[in-house]
């Protein structure tokens, strides 16, 4: 009399074990996890893509040469009171302002008149954006950092 029970629940027990998906089911239905990668800038072109990413990789590395080498000869970097031109490395040193730099040049850039800027809501007039922002220009055909500025 036990055995039709034990034979029961264990057909019971095996029909359940084989109705539940493996662990390897699982895992291959996982999507792969999205990678960190930088927002496209609005303007595609290589030599600005490839310009950001030297300047990027220059400020995580405070490479002085390479940025003075990217940088337009009037770089403003402070609007009050207005300063420009060399003392920008002095500067930023002084006010330990490299983090907002890279903070701020890790954005996505945008057009906004003849630069392209970061963050993108410098760009927009509804925003009223006051905080620190970046502009790249055209110079001679060569893309420049031309400011990098607060207010």
């Amino acid at each position: 009399m036990k055995t039709p029970i034990v034979c029961s629940l264990l057909s019971i027990l095996a029909l359940s074990f084989t109705a539940c998906p493996t662990t390897k089911q699982k895992n291959s239905e996982k999507k792969p996890a999205a990678t960190a990668e930088a927002a496209p800038e609005e303007d595609a072109s290589v030599d600005f893509q490839a310009f950001v990413g030297r300047l990027r990789k220059a400020v995580r590395a405070h490479d002085f040469n390479m940025l003075a080498s990217m940088m337009t000869e009037d770089f403003g970097y402070r609007l009050e009171p207005e300063a420009s031109g060399p003392g920008v490395f002095k500067y930023w040193d002084e006010n330990n302002l490299w983090l907002e730099l890279d903070g701020i040049i890790s954005e996505r850039f945008v057009p906004k008149g003849n630069y392209m800027v970061a963050p993108p809501q410098f760009a927009d007039p509804s925003a009223e954006y006051s905080g620190y922002r970046a502009g790249i220009r055209r110079v001679n055909g060569s893309w420049k950092f031309a400011y990098c500025v607060n207010g």
